[in-house]
């Protein structure tokens, strides 16, 4: 009867707490203005400060980082890291509303790319929680949760700014608050009992095929009531002397992993249909997240905000909802992606080019607006049909390890690119050559 309580009641308390956690930790109205509030009386800082000597610290430590969180992830069963996030949070707008200086705000970027190196729990802790069954029940919550946040935080922000004449100190106060109940919810969560790699309940081989990669998600969720009940039993009597001479020695165990790991990636990779969206993947992240680091660098530098009216937060949520609809159109849009898929990268990625191009060359504030608002929704529509060509050949365990290791390259690629193009110490280009 307790087991039978335990598996109706698994998934939906985690998931509710998962998304109150995500839902605070974007409800963040300050980050649209974090350039004006950077350059504007509070921080006193250059545009040239800003861009050059600030903003790269946050991909220089999410690079370092992101590699041994992925696998301290695993390894301490997600939550631990969740609590780190929220630290960081805390850490990250303590350091915004209270410190001074170009010191303390790379120390603060420090810690935000802390915070973005540790998203990785996020997702992965909920899979480790819920049966095979509703893994798209769950993702398809707690990623609408933070679209929504996301789109709430900016009209918040926008409106604070525009009709009650907020300062962005106050924002950041806001967000201060929001992060800190964000931390608080994810106390509540349970410690899971497994993890994708170094704690799995059974071993098994998988295969990237869409069939065995079902087989395998299933075999990988919680066991059943009835499973339960007999490792219950099998606990009171303790594991046979043939199991204990099966179970690897602990000490040999983090390598064992780590081989398979290696082998996992090398099957990946073998298939060129994979290695093609990864690669599209890598690079397109890049630039993605490049574009996105420096665009309020870029509206600042058409429009000032110390004599303009800014309104970053309502290009923003106009831009997350875009995005939300284009990659929610992509489950009941019918293309036979293995035909068209590399037709509708090229087409996208053209028009996302397109849009880098009208932001490089216009100097009307609107222009660059609505060319930023076509670059985000093309490429999270990409993404999305990215996402799903890789993942419907993979296991959830390759799927994880592909994932993560694609955003690393990504991330290699736009740390070449900063301390090429951005970074004082290299060419050190002004924002819109960059």
């Amino acid at each position: 009867m307790g087991c039978w309580k335990q598996e109706g009641n698994t998934w939906t308390f985690p998931t509710l707490v998962l998304c109150l956690y995500g839902f605070f930790n974007m409800m963040k109205p300050s980050e649209p203005f974090l350039t004006p509030y950077l350059t504007g009386p509070d921080k006193n800082l250059t545009i040239d400060e800003v861009t050059n000597q600030i903003f790269p610290v946050w991909t220089y430590s999410y690079l370092a980082l992101l590699l041994p969180v992925f696998l301290i992830t695993d390894y301490v069963r997600y939550k631990p890291v969740l609590l780190l996030q929220g630290i960081s949070y805390i850490v990250t707008w303590l350091l915004l509303l209270f410190a001074h200086g170009v010191v303390a705000m790379q120390v603060m970027e420090f810690f935000y790319g802390m915070v973005t190196a540790t998203e990785v729990a996020y997702y992965a802790y909920i899979y480790s929680v819920v049966s095979a069954d509703r893994y798209q029940r769950v993702t398809s919550y707690c990623r609408s949760i933070t679209l929504v946040a996301a789109t709430v935080a900016a009209v918040l922000g926008q409106l604070l700014v525009s009709l009650a004449d907020v300062s962005y100190f106050h924002l950041n106060a806001i967000t201060l608050a929001s992060v800190s109940l964000a931390f608080l919810c994810s106390f509540l969560l349970p410690m899971p009992q497994k993890s994708m790699f170094f704690h799995k309940k059974g071993v098994s081989e998988t295969l990237p095929q869409p069939q065995k990669a079902v087989a395998t998600l299933a075999s990988n969720g919680p066991p059943s009531c009835q499973q339960q009940d007999e490792d219950c039993a099998a606990a009171d009597t303790g594991p046979a002397p043939q199991q204990q001479a099966e179970q690897p020695k602990p000490q040999n165990h983090m390598l064992r992993v780590l081989v398979q790991l290696s082998r996992d990636l090398r099957d990946c990779y073998s298939s060129r249909k994979l290695l093609y969206w990864s690669l599209w993947w890598a690079l397109a992240t890049a630039g993605f997240n490049q574009v996105v680091n420096y665009i309020q660098v870029l509206w600042d530098f058409r429009a000032p905000s110390h004599s303009s009216a800014v309104y970053n937060g309502a290009v923003e949520a106009i831009a997350t909802f875009l995005s939300s609809v284009t990659s929610f159109m992509v489950a009941y849009v019918k293309v036979n992606w293995d035909l068209f898929g590399e037709l509708a990268l090229g087409i996208f990625s053209t028009i996302d080019a397109g849009s880098l191009f009208l932001m490089h060359f216009t100097t009307n504030i609107w222009s660059c607006y609505a060319g930023y608002l076509i670059f985000k929704a093309s490429y999270m529509l990409l993404i999305t049909i990215a996402t799903f060509q890789i993942a419907v050949n993979l296991s959830m365990e390759r799927y994880a390890l592909m994932f993560g290791l694609n955003n690393f390259i990504a991330l290699v690629i736009q740390t070449i690119l900063t301390v090429v193009v951005v970074d004082s110490r290299g060419l050190g280009l002004n924002i819109v050559t960059q």
